[in-house]
C-alpha cells in the first residue's frame, strides 16, 4: 500500500465515526450529544474520542478515531508476524463500545482498522494489513436478537466469500473468550486479522463491509428491547456480567494491550470499560433461572443461522422477580 492510499482509509473511518454517532445519538432520543475529545500523540498522530454518558438508553457509549505513528510495532500488533516488531509503523481505526441503561439491550462492540509497517516489504511491496469485525454481549438471551445479529454478520461477508461468514465467525468464538473462566464473552459475530488476501482494494472492501453493517445489526435490537421494563434483579446481574466484560478488556484484548504498549492515550483505550462494574465472590444463577439460561444457551458457539428452535422463546423476566 502506498503512502498516496492512507488518505481513503482515514477518509472512510472519520466518515463511519460520524454516521456511528448520530445514528446512536437519534437510538437514545434523549437528546444527548457525544462530547469530542481530539487529541495529539508525542510520538506522531493523534486522534478523536467521542463519548455520550448517561443517555436515556445508552449509559455510555464511545466511539473512537485514532491515526498513530510509532517508533516500535508492539508485540500486541505483530502477534502473527513477530519478524515485524520493533518496526516503525502507523496505524489506523475506528473503536466503538456501548453499554446500554436497560439489561435486555446488550452491549456491542465494533472495530475497524489498518497498520502498516513502514519500511517493510513482502513480495516487493509495502506491508500492510487489515483488522476489525464486531460481537454482542447479551446479558439476556433472545433468540430473535441472536440470529438477526448473525444474519447481519453473513450479509456482511456475503460478497467475499462463501466460507467467510463461517470462518470469521468462528475466529470470534474462538477470540472473545476468557480462558480463566471458561466461558465466552458473549454470542460472537465477526472477527478478522492480518488480512491481505487478495489485494488491497479487495480488503478495503470487506472492511468497509463489516463496518457499514454494525447499526443494521445492532439498532433493531436496541429498538425492540429499550424499553422493556426491568427490575433491581436484572439490574445486578447486568453489572455483574459487565464485570467479566472488564476481564476480558484488560486481561486479554489484543487491541487494549497493543494501545498500552505502544504508548497511546490510556483514556481513550480505557473507554471501552462500563462506567458501573460488580463482582460476587463463587456466585452461581438458580438453576432454570433467566439468568442460568444465558450460561446454557448463548454463552456457547452456537450455528444461529440454523438454531434449534424449539428452545427458541425468549424467558427473560419483567421488573423484580
Amino acid at each position: 500500500m502506498s503512502e498516496q492510499q492512507i488518505p481513503a482509509v482515514e477518509a472512510y473511518f472519520l466518515a463511519l465515526q460520524e454516521r456511528l454517532c448520530g445514528e446512536l445519538e437519534d437510538e437514545d432520543g434523549g437528546g444527548k450529544a457525544f462530547a469530542t475529545d481530539s487529541w495529539q500523540r508525542d510520538e506522531g498522530g493523534g486522534g478523536c474520542s467521542r463519548v455520550l454518558r448517561d443517555g436515556l438508553v445508552f449509559e455510555a457509549a464511545g466511539v473512537n478515531f485514532s491515526h498513530v505513528r510509532g517508533e516500535n510495532l508492539p508485540s500486541a500488533a505483530s502477534r502473527l508476524r513477530p519478524e515485524l516488531a520493533g518496526r516503525p509503523f502507523q496505524a489506523l481505526g475506528v473503536s466503538l463500545v456501548i453499554h446500554p441503561r436497560n439489561p435486555y439491550v446488550p452491549t456491542a462492540h465494533c472495530n475497524v482498522r489498518y497498520f502498516q509497517a513502514d519500511g517493510a516489504q513482502e513480495h516487493g511491496a509495502q506491508l500492510w494489513w487489515f483488522g476489525g469485525g464486531f460481537d454482542l454481549t447479551p446479558y439476556y438471551g433472545f433468540d430473535d436478537d441472536a440470529i438477526h445479529w448473525h444474519e447481519s454478520a453473513a450479509a456482511a461477508c456475503a460478497d467475499h466469500g462463501a466460507d467467510t461468514y463461517a470462518r470469521l465467525k468462528r475466529r470470534c468464538d474462538e477470540y472473545f473468550y476468557l480462558p480463566h473462566r471458561s466461558e465466552a464473552r458473549g454470542i460472537g459475530g465477526l472477527f478478522f486479522d492480518d488480512l491481505r488476501e487478495g489485494g488491497f482494494e479487495q480488503c478495503f472492501a470487506f472492511t468497509r463491509s463489516v463496518g457499514d453493517h454494525f447499526l443494521p445489526a445492532y439498532r433493531p435490537i436496541v429498538a425492540r428491547r429499550k424499553d422493556l421494563e426491568y427490575g433491581e434483579r436484572e439490574r445486578e446481574f447486568q453489572l455483574y456480567r459487565r464485570g467479566r466484560y472488564v476481564e476480558f478488556n484488560l486481561i486479554v484484548d489484543r487491541g487494549t494491550l497493543f494501545g498500552l504498549q505502544s504508548g497511546g492515550r490510556t483514556e481513550s483505550i480505557l473507554m471501552s470499560l462500563p462506567p458501573r462494574a460488580a463482582w460476587r465472590y463463587a456466585w452461581h444463577p438458580e438453576p432454570g433461572s433467566p439468568e442460568a439460561r444465558l450460561y446454557q444457551r448463548y454463552l456457547k458457539p452456537r450455528d444461529w443461522l440454523a438454531p434449534d428452535l424449539p428452545d427458541s422463546a425468549p424467558r427473560a423476566p419483567q421488573g423484580d422477580s
